[in-house]
């Protein structure tokens, strides 16, 4: 049984996943960095999102009986933790201020989170129409 989520809690999911994109995103355009560099962290973030969106569904699928293969499900997983391990290595090596790297490190999960809230939110919905 899916029990829908209130609207509060859509609509804070909303929110950090769009504080999350948008702060990180400015944080990009505004950086005086090379644009090879900045489209290495656009690129790590697009790929976090869509791992997480897509482990969170797996995660899902398999809580409720639907069958996912263990290959599809460890890319997941291996998907998930890759896009913040390059997301560590590229602020770990950047020639960039403390509090740079992490307002990047906070906006990418911020981002996260708010993505696998948002696909939650949306199930949860969905699934309450059926009932």
């Amino acid at each position: 049984m899916t029990q829908k989520p209130s609207n509060a809690f859509v609509g804070a999911s909303w929110v950090a996943l769009g504080t999350g994109i948008v702060g990180y995103l400015v944080g990009l355009w505004r950086a005086d960095m090379p644009l090879n560099e900045k489209g290495y962290y656009f690129t790590v973030l697009m790929f976090g999102l869509f791992a997480v969106v897509s482990l969170q569904k797996s995660v899902r699928d398999k809580l409720e009986g639907i069958q996912v293969t263990d290959i599809y499900y460890g890319l997941c997983w291996f998907g998930t933790l890759l896009s913040i391990a390059l997301l560590i290595i590229g602020l770990w090596n950047a020639s960039l201020l403390p509090s740079e790297k992490g307002f990047y490190a906070f906006a990418f999960l911020l981002g996260l989170f708010g993505a696998i809230t948002v696909q939650k939110n949306t199930r949860d919905l969905l699934n309450s129409r059926k009932e």
